[in-house]
């Protein structure tokens, strides 16, 4: 009897762990509810609706709409040029200073001529003579008493001698280095004595007044660019834009980049601004003066449409949009709103429709 007593015991408590432990396993494996969830429904629907969500809103009115594309490029000069002599020869003097205006003509420096110059003081003495010869073989001929070949002759002998002479001319003046245009003048590259050739650099002129702003629009772009076409950039350092007008584009695309350059002028009167310096480019591609333009984040992808929420007696209220053209920060709405529609800009993804809203803020 005891012995049997026993065993029930033991079978007792092996089916009591088995028991605990399938229990133990469920509860723990087992999935738990949000209690903050099961608490929610277990509130009245009452409850649960007067549970509105604060947000702020801003009412919809016509203002212009510029859509512009960002791109970079740089401020390039008017006119720039190494200047440089067309001979060779000895430099004797510089009239400059370096990074200073000089206008166009202006004597800049000039490198050895007095060879030049006493090959044209002996041409020059030559020409009385040649004149007298010429008018002397005239007269002769008007009375018949040379011949019309010797007439020529002199003749010829004058005018080679006038070639001599502008030919000379020519030379000195190939030794003198003048500014092709008004600009302002870098730094000089050489010193008086100093051997120049047509190689030798001597200084860089650069016209700054206008500037040119150079840059790049991709390809699908392309046709929207044009003379005349409005634009405005920005530099590091400047807080305003800086307008500027399309004069000319490239005539044909870039083969590699598939992109088209493009060149606007910006007048630059003062001279503030320099060559070489990025710009941040805002190209305007198209201007509406009475846009309904919202914020982008007032728009709400869904199914494939747009919609947004409406301000309407307490409650958020969906309306489906049909946008237009789109801004860094804003989205033509061209159907869908109107005037005076006061729409929701934060807490588009909690919304819901008819969920009841309370404004924090309106623009």
């Amino acid at each position: 009897m005891g012995k049997h007593m026993d065993k029930r015991i033991k079978w007792g408590i092996i089916g009591v762990i088995i028991v605990g432990s399938v229990w133990l396993g469920i509860r723990t494996f087992t999935p738990r509810e949000n209690e903050e969830l099961a608490e929610a429904e277990l509130l009245p629907k009452e409850s649960r609706a007067s549970r509105a969500l604060n947000v702020n809103a801003k009412i919809v009115k016509p203002h212009l709409l510029t859509d512009e594309l960002p791109i970079i490029g740089r401020l390039v000069p008017d006119e720039e040029v190494d200047l440089s002599f067309e001979t060779s020869g000895k430099i004797i003097d510089i009239n400059f200073q370096e990074g200073t205006f000089v206008t166009e003509g202006q004597l800049l420096a000039k490198v050895n001529d007095s060879q030049l110059q006493a090959q044209l003081k002996r041409l020059e003495a030559q020409m009385p003579l040649a004149e007298d010869r010429v008018f002397r073989q005239n007269a002769l001929l008007q009375r018949d008493a040379v011949s019309r070949e010797a007439y020529e002759q002199v003749k010829t002998e004058l005018a080679t001698l006038n070639a001599d002479i502008e030919n000379v001319r020519a030379n000195i003046d190939m030794t003198e280095l003048r500014a092709p245009f008004d600009g302002i003048i870098g730094l000089r590259q050489v010193s008086v004595g100093a051997y120049a050739s047509p190689t030798t650099v001597i200084a860089k002129l650069t016209k700054i007044t206008p500037l040119k702003v150079e840059f790049s629009v991709p390809e699908r772009y392309a046709d929207q660019v044009k003379k005349g076409t409005n634009l405005s950039f920005r530099l590091e350092g400047y807080l305003d834009p800086f307008d500027s007008q399309v004069y000319a584009t490239e005539a044909h695309l870039d083969e590699e980049t598939h992109t088209l350059t493009v060149r606007a002028l910006y007048p630059n009167e003062k001279g503030e601004l320099l060559p070489g310096r990025y710009a941040d480019i805002r190209l305007k591609k198209q201007e509406i003066p009475d846009a309904l333009a919202i914020p982008s984040e007032a728009i709400v992808p869904e199914m494939g449409k747009n919609k947004v929420f409406v301000y309407r007696s307490g409650l958020a209220v969906p309306v489906d949009v049909e946008i237009g053209i789109r801004t860094e920060a804003e989205v033509q709405v061209v159907r869908g709103l109107s005037a005076g529609d006061t729409i929701l800009t934060s807490g588009t993804l909690q919304l819901r429709q008819g969920m009841p809203v309370i404004l924090d803020k309106i623009d």
